[in-house]
């Protein structure tokens, strides 16, 4: 039976850093009310004529190099992202894959906000498992500047920029496998956090008179709350339906949105802080880049070893929310 392995991993983030005191020169802010409420004290800003695909490229590059496959094995390309190169074609799939010199393989683009990246994982286990692909290469990748109303306080302080990438690959080794993902959404509560115009169901003479509401808004107290619960809640019955225990756990790679809302699911979970990943204080929330960029800090500060167990969790718009129990498999040398 076929099974499918995380075999590596790979990251990019742009030079230009945005720290909350330059925000504090934008808005209404400072450092202090930022960090107390978020936990983020930067976050990395693409250039003018850096794209969304550019940066997957890069982090594409490092993770193909670092699975040990030649470029050519690669057969599919799915791309996570909420601030695509193009709305709404060509996908930035397609584009990231003309750019690495992959050939006509399967390519396309998911839309599920900070959760793409879980949505991601579970689609690669789908084709690899039924036999349909191989070797699947996954990218989160934001330039989230480019949708960010940088005059609302209670978004620009969130966001940032970044890309992230993985290589799913098939195993006949159940040792090796992603053990389980669980994936839901909830469109009651897409009004909580949503670009609100630019597609059909906004007139072109609104986008006219109000370009700012192509910008993402949120609510974020509603958010805030909502997420929690959810996230919770979620990761407790991925781990009961494994018949795994949190302390089995190695590494919990939440999606970093908020440091409160990272350490109130961890609270419940009773994880100790060696167990929890962050890096929300050094890239704000970089939406469906966010937990490939918290893997690959993990991986290349040595802390991410062959077989450990990694638990993953993320909550975004749509709303959509997703966990899963991932192994840590590259090819054995």
């Amino acid at each position: 039976m076929a099974y499918a392995a995380f075999r590596s991993i790979g990251a990019y983030a742009p030079s230009k850093v945005l720290s909350n005191d330059d925000l504090a020169k934008m808005v209404d802010t400072s450092d202090e009310w930022i960090t107390k409420r978020t936990g983020i004290k930067e976050r990395r800003i693409a250039a003018n004529d850096e794209f969304t695909s550019d940066m997957g490229v890069k982090a594409a590059r490092l993770a193909i190099e670092r699975s040990g496959l030649d470029k050519s094995q690669i057969d599919m390309i799915i791309c996570a992202t909420i601030s695509p190169d193009y709305f709404c074609m060509p996908s930035t799939a397609t584009i990231i894959s003309t750019k690495l010199g992959l050939g006509n393989i399967t390519a396309f683009d998911i839309s599920a906000a900070c959760t793409g990246f879980v949505y991601t994982l579970s689609i690669a286990k789908a084709f690899i498992e039924s036999g349909m692909k191989k070797n699947v290469l996954l990218i989160g990748a934001e330039k989230l500047s480019s949708i960010t109303d940088y005059s609302d306080r209670g978004t620009c302080i969130l966001f940032g920029d970044g890309a992230g990438a993985a290589v799913i690959s098939t195993t006949d080794n159940k040792e090796e496998a992603i053990i389980d993902i669980h994936t839901g959404s909830d469109g009651e509560f897409a009004d909580l956090l949503m670009s609100p115009n630019g597609g059909s169901g906004s007139a072109h003479d609104a986008l006219e008179q109000e370009a700012t509401s192509c910008y993402m808004q949120m609510k974020g107290n509603e958010t805030f709350k909502v997420a929690v619960k959810t996230l919770t809640k979620d990761v407790i019955e991925i781990l009961k339906e494994n018949n795994i225990q949190a302390s089995d756990v190695k590494h919990f790679v939440p999606h970093q949105a908020n440091l409160r809302i990272i350490k109130a699911v961890g609270d419940a979970l009773k994880l100790d802080d060696k167990q929890v990943v962050l890096t929300v204080e050094k890239y704000g929330n970089t939406s469906g880049a966010s937990i490939p960029m918290a893997i690959n800090d993990i991986y290349e500060s040595g802390r991410l070893q062959d077989g450990e167990l990694m638990l993953l969790d993320a909550f975004g718009g749509g709303l959509t929310w997703g966990s899963a129990l991932v192994p840590f498999s590259p090819v054995k040398k």
